[in-house]
């Protein structure tokens, strides 16, 4: 065959449909291989600087959070009853005021909490007496702080506060003040008020409670008197008695309901069934007959006995 046959060119520079597609797979693969190395070589070391840099922000950040750490563990290993002290003892409001008399409100306005103030009126009650300002020193659940916080401001009765030349004060103590016996049942406003502690308000409550009992029967009724503080009346009692005769007395066997249950020992309960047992078996023969209402307890007898009769 002639070297310049046009068949034998196409024979060798011709190709097939697939023997194209395997040249274009093949040079794909040169390819990928030329560049494989690219993708997967090591990169470039970093800069020494930055990384100097980066570990001192680490350390910086370290040394933030070991500080709150510390400063949460020291609040956490704290009492919760720190915390309530220690506002306590930056509160209230000051005013002069006589311990031996003070009431749990006044304390409460002078900016003590519940387990101080519980000591305090628990000191009194039982005869323990403030005799000077400094005395507040003894109470062992008040903290040195609240009760220099106070002192000042310490106006025992019997005492009084002089000042000196060098602007200082010293306590002068006076002697006590003698109270006359008191009948509870005559007494009026004016006469309650002299008495240590009572004010117009409580010698008021005083004489009304009186006026709805129809008398006071013994002198320990008056510590039932609404907001009369128990140390208050500890230190009153001994300058009070009850005089005879001033009961007022409800017929029980005319009574109404109505007129039953003003009273402050029977009520609406107690008075419906003293009405409805008399409707039951006609009049009562004795007081003591109350004694049969299952509504009347040996407790309520007692307490309603003075006030009630069958005549």
């Amino acid at each position: 065959m002639p070297f310049t046959n046009k068949k034998w060119w196409k024979d060798y520079f011709s190709f097939t449909k697939k023997e194209r597609i395997g040249v274009i797979v093949l040079l794909i693969i040169i390819v990928a291989v030329f560049l494989l190395p690219t993708f997967f070589s090591n990169p470039a070391p970093p800069d020494a600087a930055a990384v100097k840099d980066f570990k001192e922000q680490v350390a910086k950040l370290q040394t933030k959070k070991d500080t709150r750490s510390e400063y949460s563990n020291h609040y956490e290993k704290r009492d919760y009853r720190d915390f309530t002290n220690d506002k306590t003892s930056t509160r209230g409001e000051l005013f002069y005021f006589d311990p031996n008399t003070a009431s749990q409100t006044d304390w409460q306005r002078l900016g003590l909490n519940e387990k101080t103030i519980h000591t305090i009126l628990n000191y009194v009650t039982k005869g323990g007496k403030f005799r000077k300002p400094d005395d507040l020193l003894k109470i062992y659940s008040l903290k040195e702080a609240d009760a220099q916080r106070l002192i000042p401001y310490v106006r025992i009765n019997g005492t009084e506060a002089i000042k000196t030349d060098t602007h200082e004060e010293r306590v002068v103590v006076k002697p006590e003040k003698k109270f006359s016996i008191i009948d509870v049942n005559t007494a009026d406003t004016s006469l309650l008020k002299s008495l240590p502690g009572i004010g117009s308000k409580l010698a008021q409550r005083i004489v009304h409670f009186r006026e709805k009992l129809g008398g006071f029967n013994e002198v320990t009724q008056i510590a039932e008197t609404y907001g009369l503080p128990d140390s208050v009346f500890q230190k009153i009692s001994s300058y009070l008695t009850v005089g005879k005769g001033g009961i007022k007395q409800i017929n029980i066997n005319v009574a109404t309901a109505n007129d039953l249950k003003q009273h402050p020992y029977i009520g609406w309960k107690i008075a419906s069934a003293i009405v409805q047992y008399r409707s039951q078996h006609n009049e009562f023969q004795s007081v003591e007959d109350l004694r049969k209402i299952a509504l009347i307890s040996e407790d309520n007898y007692k307490k309603i006995y003075p006030y009630v009769s069958i005549k």
